[in-house]
């Protein structure tokens, strides 16, 4: 493939947002915030604008809130210092011409009472994931949770509201609501986390009801165009989320109802595991919901060079969102154009503190010459 032929170096308009390539650095948990104020620092700073050669950046998850929280040293959207923070981030990637969303997030069940001062976290229903999150004291099992009132559920979309309004404050060029990978919103989609009966649970438009509140409090805020939308539909005997037979009918209904909206990009993940034994769920996420969607698609998971050029150059997408690469390959783009090698991860260290496997991941041209 010529090297500046590739659909993956192409521009794209995104609303009102004009991107230099359809390369997207996707969102990832770093752990890199470790202040009391679980604010970004300048290792953020550099982390960022070291990768703003991207059509455009997705922050990590981004707690909306002290009760969203479920991870150790995740920064967070809802205080000044962590505004403040942000803006050094915003300021230094769009010094280099890039563009770059912030992922708004609530972890929901996926928590533990050592992050909520001993409270059960905040979930659709008492469900327990059975599963493992990584607290101060390593990885613990998670617990019961406490389903939300109708108040603290009011309560959770005001907070994505303020969220939303402090990433406007901190100079992002727009936000992604994480649906996605059994968090809040996948529980509350999730007939098997969600066993509500009043407005919230029950039948598909009941599940998804949580989001589109979410979604319009957003668009009081931001324009439609600047708000993006994450979702995993086929996910499955992960992140807490068993799978049912009313799942892709689920993701089914949201997605076709968020044609209605002017949305910057939906953005999908294939399955994270192989469901090809699971008759219910689907096996080949951008073909399908490329079917189904009108606006801008987004897809991740598992793809390099060639299968992202392939999958927009197929027609199924329209942008392809890295993340492991990204992680060991600040200058991905420009190892696509030239085909150049492209450098191993370290996955030891994505979890971690400090700049090791975070910001010293050289470029490919710095390497040559060092």
């Amino acid at each position: 493939m010529e090297r500046e032929n590739q659909p993956l170096l192409q521009s794209y308009q995104l609303g009102d947002l004009s991107l230099k390539n359809r390369v997207v650095m996707a969102p990832m948990t770093r752990n890199r915030a470790d202040n009391p104020e679980n604010a970004p620092t300048q290792l953020h700073v550099d982390y960022y604008s070291q990768r703003a050669g991207a059509g455009l950046i997705i922050t990590e998850g981004s707690q909306v809130s002290e009760r969203a929280v479920g991870y150790i040293n995740t920064p967070g959207i809802y205080t000044t210092e962590q505004v403040e923070g942000w803006k050094k981030v915003t300021e230094a990637v769009h010094e280099k011409d890039g563009k770059i969303f912030i992922q708004l997030w609530h972890v929901g069940r996926m928590s533990h009472p050592k992050f909520h001062s001993g409270e059960r976290p905040l979930a659709p229903s008492a469900v327990n994931p059975n599963a493992k999150v990584y607290t101060p004291e390593g990885f613990e099992q998670t617990t019961s949770p406490k389903e939300m009132s109708i108040q603290e559920i009011l309560e959770t979309i005001q907070e994505f509201r303020n969220a939303a309004k402090m990433a406007k404050e901190a100079g992002f060029d727009g936000v992604e609501i994480h649906s996605s990978n059994g968090y809040l919103f996948h529980q509350f989609f999730n007939k098997n986390a969600n066993q509500r009966t009043d407005e919230y649970g029950g039948n598909i438009p009941n599940r998804a009801r949580f989001f589109f509140e979410v979604l319009d409090a957003i668009i009081e805020i931001w324009p439609e165009n600047r708000i993006g939308c994450r979702f995993n539909p086929s996910l499955h005997d992960s992140f807490g989320i068993t799978a049912s037979e009313e799942s892709i009918p689920t993701f089914d209904y949201i997605i076709e109802k968020l044609n209605a909206y002017d949305l910057a990009y939906v953005h999908l993940s294939e399955p994270f595991t192989d469901v090809s034994d699971v008759p219910y769920l689907e096996t080949q996420i951008a073909k399908r919901y490329r079917k189904i969607y009108k606006g801008t698609l987004m897809i991740n998971n598992g793809f390099d060079r060639e299968l992202g050029n392939k999958v927009i150059e197929d027609g199924d997408a329209d942008l392809v969102a890295f993340g492991k690469l990204f992680v060991s390959n600040p200058d991905l783009p420009e190892r696509f154009r030239n085909n150049w090698p492209i450098a191993e991860y370290d996955s030891d260290t994505f979890y971690t503190s400090g700049k090791e496997g975070y910001i010293d991941y050289p470029a490919y041209e710095e390497e040559k010459v060092s």
